[in-house]
């Protein structure tokens, strides 16, 4: 017998197993059909997801696309051993840039990396991202899952994701007409969302505390769990008041540069947001990290959300008929303050009282 075929090596020798592969894919399979809508219907593991634009309702359509990730939020997950939100996450970060877009998303692909390949830690991941994309009404229609020893330690893992939305032609935002005295009114958050963690676990390190202790500002929950909340995803109501009203003039997603980042994106250069600080009801999770990190308040507000996830603005006669219509669809709307002039050379967010940390 030749010593090839007494020592020969395979894949799996390598640290990448095909089979355990297979059986992801099959456990994962009746959480992408949950996903399936108007336009996508088809099963994982070709070689490429169809969409169905006409099917989906859309005549003359632009399709807007935006792709993210979770960042070292997932390092959280990995420490605790805790999988099943990080998908929803995932698919909230891509899904809300659409829709301040006012696209209506469409699909959703997903990228696992892994250094070895846990197939009920994947399923756990992939049931997270279903969940978000039936919670954006979206479909799951393809995605990559790559073993790869040597680049990720065992257990290790990082997730990106890629989503495709659209919207008729002529009703993309921000729309032309944003105006001094347009109100500008925020959803709340559902906490930290996906932005700001590598300041989180720097805080809670100075803390002393485990990820199993018991949260100091949620009761019920450890703090690996607390910390875990996924980010919320606005897409269902925003649409909903997108086109009951057609009175939604711009929207600016709240992630990493947290107001004085995002929200001029959307602004024309002659225009400023006046913020009123005070008005905001701020989560205790962001108390704590500022009473413990020792982090000031303007820093707080360019690395997190502090408790405003999404940021609506419309004229001032149309605030009453779109918040009852947020608020009824699930949201907590907050009069947050109004459009301004801007001084030449200011800064596109001017603050007014103070933030309740």
């Amino acid at each position: 017998m030749s010593e090839t075929g007494k020592n020969g090596l395979t894949y799996s020798d390598a640290g990448v197993d095909i089979d355990v592969g297979n059986l992801m894919v099959e456990k994962i399979k009746p959480a992408v059909r949950s996903t399936r809508r108007p336009g996508a219907d088809g099963e994982i593991g070709g070689f490429g997801g169809l969409f169905d634009l006409k099917a989906a309702g859309f005549t003359d359509p632009v399709l807007v696309a935006a792709n993210d990730g979770v960042g070292t939020k997932l390092k959280i997950a990995i420490d605790a051993d805790f999988h099943d939100t990080v998908g929803i996450d995932l698919v909230a970060m891509c899904v809300n840039d659409l829709v301040v877009q006012g696209a209506e998303p469409l699909f959703f692909l997903d990228y696992f990396a892994t250094g070895r390949l846990d197939p009920d830690q994947g399923a756990a991941i992939v049931n997270g991202i279903a969940a978000g994309c039936r919670e954006a009404g979206c479909a799951l229609i393809g995605g990559e899952t790559a073993e790869m020893p040597g680049m990720y330690s065992d257990g290790d893992y990082d997730l990106a994701g890629f989503a495709v939305g659209a919207a008729e032609r002529g009703q993309l935002l921000p729309s032309g007409d944003i105006a001094a005295d347009d109100v500008i009114l925020g959803l709340a958050s559902s906490g930290v969302h996906s932005n700001g963690f590598s300041l989180v676990r720097r805080i809670v390190s100075l803390s002393g505390l485990a990820w199993d202790a018991p949260a100091p500002f949620r009761d019920g929950m450890t703090l690996g769990e607390a910390l875990l909340v996924p980010t919320r995803i606005y897409v269902k109501p925003l649409l909903k008041a997108i086109r009951e009203t057609g009175a939604l003039k711009a929207l600016a997603h709240i992630t990493g540069g947290g107001f004085p980042e995002n929200i001029p994106r959307v602004l024309p250069k002659a225009l400023a947001a006046e913020v009123d600080l005070a008005s905001i009801p701020v989560p205790p999770v962001f108390s704590w990290l500022a009473r413990t990190g020792g982090v000031e308040a303007k820093e707080m507000l360019r690395t997190f959300n502090c408790g405003i996830g999404m940021i609506v603005v419309v004229a001032a006669e149309n605030a009453k008929a779109v918040s009852e219509i947020l608020a009824g669809a699930g949201e907590t709307v907050v009069p947050l303050g109004r459009m301004v002039d801007r001084p030449e050379g200011g800064a596109g967010v001017i603050y007014k009282g103070t933030l309740g940390l």
